[in-house]
């Protein structure tokens, strides 16, 4: 780490003009007021700009991602929009895809020169890969060490029950560097709730490692599920180690019946993760903030066989929380930037996150005046500093 005192000046937080800002040995060590005089040190001056804290990105695949290679054309299936089917089309664009190893790097660089310093990469381990994908990415995460904080989630894309012999390279690939256990949707795609769930929880019971479930199943089904998903967590005391991925369900039931669920998880201590997607059903954000649910989001799939858009821009991501949601307030701009900033470092668990004395030295410097701004404008122009240290500005990363 470069232990060097940096103070920052000419800034603005996100409750005002700020004297200055020093980070020394990766903390914030002091935050002065307008017109103090600047302590010694190394001395940066951020243009007047806005300092928030370095983005969260939530919910990622790097292993799936095809940004930067070869344009694959969105497929319909015949079905609709089918979870099977839609991983079916991925085995076919991943055997032609660039080395995993090329494709998640520019995955990561991209988030990273939009500002995100930390990373939360779902990691697909079946019977047939077993390991592979997590090899890999683990090789990937140590060449950015420093620059931004990577933890995976072994994932079983093609199921638990239905893909026989995945629960142990499940267990296999938390004790080689997995951080969480996942899942996904435990009865329409296994056809087996509590089967699905004895795995996952299992596994995080033995290994002392949080869940994060990829749940699609809707209505009243995916609420039956979550209620589930909030009773192990309970059970095993893992409030605060456990989300649950989309729960679209939250968003196509009655206001009662999300009012009794966001209880039920905010008791739990289970968070959701939304990417707002762009049409459909998700979940109420605004609801489920007030009643105590931790909420955070992540760009999920970029440019792959799932759809053809994202860029790995959480501040783009918050613009389009508040737009789906119909954000229009002060306060609830300031919940969307929220939702990809200390939403997400409170679900992932981060230590240190924030900018007062004794945080670390993450953050990000754009032209706004306010977060508000921020959210609606989506500036570019951003420096992005990693304990203190400049990671990368204007869309590229530093060397």
């Amino acid at each position: 780490m470069d232990r060097a005192r940096r103070v920052f000046f000419n800034l603005r937080l996100p409750d005002g003009p700020a004297g200055f800002v020093v980070v020394e040995a990766g903390r914030i060590a002091a935050i002065g007021r307008p017109g103090e005089t600047l302590p010694e040190g190394l001395h940066i001056d951020l243009g007047g700009r806005l300092v928030v804290s370095g983005f969260v990105e939530g919910h990622c695949h790097l292993d799936f991602s095809l940004y930067g290679d070869a344009w694959q054309p969105y497929r319909a299936g015949p079905n609709g929009f089918v979870v099977r089917e839609r991983v079916a089309f991925q085995r076919e664009n991943l055997a032609q895809a660039a080395p995993l190893a090329e494709r998640a790097r520019k995955h990561v660089e991209l988030s990273l020169a939009h500002g995100t310093t930390q990373m939360r990469s779902h990691v697909m381990v079946d019977s047939q890969i077993g390991l592979g994908h997590l090899q890999v990415l683990l090789g990937v995460r140590e060449e950015y060490r420093g620059r931004i904080d990577i933890e995976f989630v072994a994932f079983p894309q093609n199921g638990i029950l239905t893909d026989p012999g995945t629960a142990a390279p499940l267990d296999d690939a938390v004790v080689a560097g997995c951080e969480l256990v996942g899942g996904l949707d435990p009865a329409s795609f296994d056809r087996d709730i509590e089967g699905h769930l004895d795995v996952v929880f299992g596994i995080a019971e033995k290994r002392g490692v949080g869940v994060d479930i990829h749940l699609h199943d809707g209505g009243t089904l995916g609420i039956f599920e979550i209620e589930q998903i909030a009773a192990r967590t309970a059970a095993l005391g893992l409030g605060g180690h456990v989300a649950v991925s989309h729960a679209y369900s939250l968003g196509e039931v009655s206001e009662a019946l999300l009012q009794r669920t966001a209880a039920t998880l905010a008791k739990a201590g289970v968070a959701i993760m939304t990417i707002a997607p762009p049409n459909g059903p998700f979940p109420p954000v605004a609801p489920l903030r007030a009643a105590g649910v931790t909420v955070f989001s992540g760009s999920d799939n970029i440019r792959d066989s799932w759809w053809p858009y994202g860029d790995g821009d959480m501040l783009r991501r918050a613009n389009m929380i508040g737009h789906r949601s119909g954000f229009f307030f002060d306060e609830e701009l300031a919940a969307a930037l929220d939702v990809v900033t200390c939403g997400g470092a409170k679900a992932l668990g981060v230590e240190g996150y924030g900018l007062a004395v004794g945080d670390r030295g993450d953050f990000v410097a754009l032209p706004a005046q306010h977060v508000q701004e921020a959210v609606v404008a989506v500036p570019g122009d951003r420096s992005v500093y990693k304990a203190g240290v400049l990671v990368a500005e204007n869309g590229a990363l530093v060397p």
